[in-house]
């Protein structure tokens, strides 16, 4: 009698990506960045196109808006100083403290890695959340986040086949890949899940509510989840 077929195993490290996946900051972003583009001379966008460009990869944004690239250290530095400012106004997910509380509860290591400020990050999760989260990776540019997972992992000593990176744009799902991780994508963030999708992520979550039956391996296929081929 053949065996019945083994559950999916369980991640032991889970990477989070902060804004768009456990934080609520893309109204903030979207106000942040009508006054720097009076600052930094590049395009302001509309309700309309931002909601366009959501379906764009990031360096297509970038040329939409028309920066150029050696202005981005200086934007970057300009929003998270904002945001720092003003994390007040931003508010996590509906979910995020249970998803967090129930990886936790389970035995798995959390991590975040993001290129928002470290202080910022923690102000938002709150100080309870913040003493859950095993390794923080913050301040990475546009596209450096694979080095950061990278320090992540050596830090925590967990291999990369055991790790899985969650994160709703592009450049995360390419960013793990590269530091060879199984990558995760939201579909209530900054990116559409068609763009998503086309970045072929090892699965795609469409509720917060499916992170740790998934991430634990107890979620049967089919089961509001998508998994890509």
């Amino acid at each position: 009698m053949p065996a019945p077929p083994s559950r999916p195993r369980p991640y032991r490290l889970v990477i989070f990506d902060f804004d768009g996946t456990l934080a609520d900051s893309a109204g903030w972003v979207l106000h942040a960045l009508t006054e720097a583009a009076g600052l930094y001379n590049f395009r302001r966008i509309t309700a309309d196109e931002a909601s366009m460009l959501r379906g764009w990869d990031n360096r297509a944004i970038i040329r939409y808006l028309g920066v150029p690239f050696w202005k981005l250290p200086s934007i970057a530095r300009h929003m998270r100083e904002r945001m720092a400012a003003e994390a007040d106004r931003i508010s996590l997910f509906p979910g995020t403290e249970e998803t967090l509380r129930g990886l936790l509860a389970a035995g798995a290591t959390l991590a975040i890695v993001s290129s928002n400020a470290e202080p910022t990050v923690r102000r938002i999760l709150g100080p309870e959340l913040s003493t859950d989260i095993a390794a923080f990776e913050c301040g990475a540019s546009l596209f450096g986040k694979a080095r950061r997972f990278r320090r992540v992992l050596r830090r925590l000593g967990v291999p990369p086949g055991e790790a899985i990176a969650i994160g709703d744009e592009g450049r995360d799902i390419e960013a793990a890949r590269a530091a060879g991780i199984d990558t995760g994508a939201v579909t209530w963030g900054y990116a559409t899940a068609a763009l998503l999708a086309t970045r072929r992520p090892t699965v795609t979550f469409e509720r917060m509510e499916e992170l740790v039956p998934r991430l634990l391996g107890a979620l049967p296929p089919g089961d509001g989840l998508v998994l890509q081929p």
